[in-house]
């Protein structure tokens, strides 16, 4: 009888150290990784989360949209860094909203076009172009005459960073954005996919060979929207990228357009 409820003992105590190794194997795993999105340029590397990376990528395809340089897409997303962050705020100081927080009363739009970062973006450059010597100004100060902020010291600060972004999202860098993250978003985009191309990159976009610099503003805002939009992967120039990896590989064949691939 000893030599029974001795046994019993040991395989009890076998079942329980199983159980304990699998529950601390389990808790030693990583967890899945956050998703996330990476600038890569000459000026610095920057993390962003998905929205940051998705205003950042609009913003610099508005302003090469309406045919500004790349030191505009710098100035627009220095005084972004500095008025939300790069999320598209709701409410802020007094009537302020949006990326820039931009003020109704002041003239720069209707709330419910203020909230949207294309029009919002679009304003600012609007407003951007109307400052005389805005391209060879310092960038702190030509974002604060367009913002007319009450610290106007605090954009330039933002400068390093904003730069690097620019780099990266209007194509000066190539391959230069990529995110990661595991799955698609769970609902309906703001607008159908062709609307939201054709509202912010503007053509040529997809589907027809472009230069490098434009191919790779076009890549970045896709990647950078992968999330919203479900897309399954982008190719550009021989490099291909998708969510799970989320860096750029070399692929073949080298084509002169980009391609995407939806879910």
């Amino acid at each position: 009888m000893r030599r029974v409820t001795g046994r019993v003992a040991v395989v009890v105590a076998l079942v329980a150290a199983s159980v304990v190794a699998v529950v601390v194997y389990r808790a030693s795993r990583p967890p899945a990784a956050a998703p996330t999105c990476l600038v890569s340029a000459p000026s610095g590397r920057w993390h962003l989360d998905l929205e940051q990376a998705a205003n950042a990528a609009t913003i610099a395809a508005v302003g090469k949209r309406m045919g500004l340089a790349d030191h505009a897409v710098t100035i627009a997303l220095v005084a972004g860094l500095q008025e939300s962050k790069l999320h598209n705020v709701a409410t802020g100081d007094r009537d302020s909203v949006g990326l820039f927080q931009q003020r109704p009363s002041q003239g720069w739009g209707d709330p419910s076009q203020l909230i949207v970062p294309d029009f919002a973006a679009a304003a600012f450059y609007t407003a951007l172009v109307k400052v005389p010597d805005w391209a060879t100004m310092p960038v702190g100060d030509v974002a604060q005459k367009v913002q007319r902020s009450a610290a106007p010291d605090a954009y330039g600060p933002w400068e390093t960073q904003g730069r690097a972004l620019a780099e990266g999202f209007t194509g000066e860098a190539p391959a230069a954005v990529s995110c990661r993250f595991n799955a698609p978003a769970p609902a309906a985009a703001a607008m159908p996919f062709d609307s939201a191309v054709a509202t912010e990159l503007g053509p040529p976009a997809l589907g027809t060979a472009v230069s490098e610099a434009r191919g790779w503003t076009v890549a970045g805002w896709l990647v950078a929207h992968a999330y919203e939009y479900r897309i399954t992967s982008v190719r550009f120039l021989g490099r291909l990228w998708t969510p799970s990896t989320g860096t750029w590989l070399a692929t073949s064949p080298v084509v002169p357009e980009v391609q995407v691939g939806l879910g």
